[in-house]
């Protein structure tokens, strides 16, 4: 079925079942609060701030994206930390030593760091955000990367069309790799064992664990690094992969869909405990983070997509199959569910362990 613009992302269809409430990924957002300074003097300005990042060319494009524009209108300085985590937003906090004014987190990190009360709540007043994705906004992080999570192979092996060919080792022979990461292993394992993108959630653990090991003796590598599956193809060591869409869209060698792609997104919030004349930074600096002439820019430097329904127009014409969040891209895939993720993350992980012995 053709795309068309403004279509609803492949998405988790609601279930007749007692968990709804806790499995839900999309809220109806509200405006959170009147301006925290509205009353009172802004508070004074701060010359530099600090900024925890996944690093890389990610961090790259965030610099050239966002921190750039910002420190040309606030003359603020922003310094870079990386790598970024859950582990360094808690020491943070719970040190009250809170260093950094911005953290980079993932989806479902968000909603541990919620439950730990790690977090401030955003102004969107004071970000004053451009339009934006739904699912972008959470009243304390604001998703300002998507990424991909896509079938890959070596231009000379056989192309695949879905993660059932994946799973399918006759028709489609040579050796895979795929993540040693269940948050990517089980959706994809479900997709290749027929489970519709919209019926992903709430996920069948027992079903996707039985479709792993349907596949388990044909993968030789489960990465846990980014660069591992790109590696591997380039190398011949492997023929067919799961692998972000960063790493392969300028791969000359090796081919790739989009098609029931795992979409990610990758969220900034701000640490419980940081002053005022820094959280108001952190506010304007998130704007910037909204402005689609900036997600283009840092789109130049790494091929993924920020928040901006709007973004497109801005992309080269004739790159956007290499984009995440493009048309023709977009409504293929499905998006994480964080809430379902940081709910089951014992089990999962437990059962993930248990799997890995049978390896």
């Amino acid at each position: 079925m053709r795309c068309i613009t403004n279509c609803r992302l492949l998405r988790p269809a609601a279930r007749p079942t007692t968990a709804v409430v806790a499995l839900a990924w999309v809220l109806t957002w509200t405006t959170l609060l009147s301006p925290l300074y509205a009353a009172e003097a802004p508070p004074p300005s701060v010359a530099e701030i600090r900024i925890v990042e996944a690093g890389g060319a990610s961090g790259e494009s965030i610099d050239k994206g966002y921190i750039e524009p910002f420190t040309r209108k606030t003359g603020i300085r922003v310094v870079h930390e990386s790598p970024s985590g859950l582990g360094k937003l808690r020491a943070m906090v719970q040190s009250g030593n809170v260093s950094a004014t911005l953290v980079e987190i993932a989806d479902a990190a968000v909603e541990q760091a919620k439950a730990l009360n790690l977090l401030e709540p955003l102004d969107w007043t004071l970000i004053d955000p451009l339009p934006v994705f739904p699912e972008a906004k959470d009243p304390y992080a604001l998703g300002y990367q998507y990424f991909s999570t896509v079938m890959v192979w070596r231009k000379d092996a056989k192309p695949l069309s879905g993660w059932k060919d994946f799973w399918n080792a006759r028709d489609f022979p040579g050796k895979r790799s795929l993540p040693d990461i269940p948050y990517y292993a089980l959706p994809i394992a479900l997709l290749a064992d027929g489970v519709a993108p919209n019926e992903m959630y709430p996920i069948d653990i027992d079903r996707a664990f039985r479709s792993l090991d349907r596949i388990k003796d044909e993968v030789v590598v489960w990465w846990k690094a980014g660069a591992q599956p790109v590696q591997l193809l380039d190398d011949n060591e492997i023929q067919y992969a799961a692998a972000w869409s960063g790493r392969v869209v300028s791969d000359a060698g090796v081919g790739y869909s989009f098609n029931e792609g795992l979409l990610t997104i990758g969220f900034f919030a701000v640490p419980r405990g940081i002053d005022a004349a820094r959280k108001r930074a952190a506010m304007q600096l998130l704007h910037e983070m909204t402005v689609p002439e900036n997600q283009a820019v840092a789109a130049g430097v790494i091929p993924y997509t920020g928040d901006s329904p709007n973004l497109e127009a801005l992309l080269p014409a004739d790159r956007l199959g290499e984009f995440p969040t493009t048309e023709q891209n977009r409504c293929k895939q499905v998006l994480a569910d964080g809430k379902w993720w940081f709910d089951h993350a014992e089990e999962v992980e437990r059962r993930w362990q248990e799997f890995k012995l049978g390896l």
